[in-house]
């Protein structure tokens, strides 16, 4: 029965991968119905800004960095079940297996709620600040 769960949710998750998307807060609205970048433009007295930012190029190495440990996470996952599977029954490759399953999974909420709390603390900080 366990082999089916867990066959089934590495299915899941191969067949049907989420897609992470990262805060943009470069572009969005500021005071005034202008972008973020208009208000810096003109606060810091240059003539033009263009729309990469560092905000955005930032954005994107987040982007990379949270696709690379959810592979880092699938494969910790393949791993350990594999272990699991070809143990024959020896408690210490059972054992071994199910460490790493914890702190892979550890590891994902802790990464994915790092990214939710940005998610939502930093738009609220741009908000007070651009006020």
């Amino acid at each position: 029965m366990k082999k089916i769960i867990i066959s089934l949710i590495t299915f899941l998750a191969i067949a049907f991968p989420l897609t992470v998307f990262a805060l943009n807060i470069g572009t969005g609205s500021g005071a005034g119905g202008t972008s973020y970048l208009e208000n810096a433009r003109k606060s810091s007295g240059f003539g033009q800004a263009t729309e990469t930012t560092f905000a955005s190029n930032l954005g994107l190495v987040v982007k990379i960095v949270l696709s690379f440990s959810g592979v880092i996470f699938m494969s910790l996952m393949v791993y350990a079940g594999y272990l699991w599977m070809t143990a024959r029954g020896e408690s210490q490759t059972i054992e071994k297996a199910q460490t790493i399953i914890r702190a892979a999974i550890i590891g994902m909420i802790i990464t994915v709620g790092a990214y939710s709390i940005t998610n939502f603390i930093v738009p609220a900080i741009l908000e007070r600040v651009t006020k």
